[in-house]
């Protein structure tokens, strides 16, 4: 959702904002069902996800009832959990 105003999931178009401290994009969704919010990874942070971040990668963070649920590294699916990554899409 590099610089994209709107984010189409199947027939469905939803609005990407920022959010209001630290101007990281984020769109919330639906996917099969449920809600889910796409967050860009702050680097400034002490994590792994922020240090790769901090080294160009594209890292978004996915929440759904207020607990994280996966992340995406350059398009690589990483879910809490222990369910199998995959490719996504371009």
């Amino acid at each position: 959702m590099e610089n994209a105003k709107t984010v189409e999931l199947g027939s469905e178009r939803y609005p990407v904002r920022s959010t209001p401290k630290r101007g990281l994009r984020q769109v919330d969704f639906v996917f099969e069902g449920k809600e889910i919010r796409g967050l860009e990874q702050n680097p400034q942070t002490k994590s792994r996800w922020a240090q790769l971040a901090r080294s160009g990668k594209k890292v978004m963070q996915f929440l759904s009832e207020g607990r994280y649920v996966a992340n995406v590294v350059d398009g690589k699916v990483t879910f809490y959990g222990g369910q199998p990554g995959r490719i996504l899409p371009a």
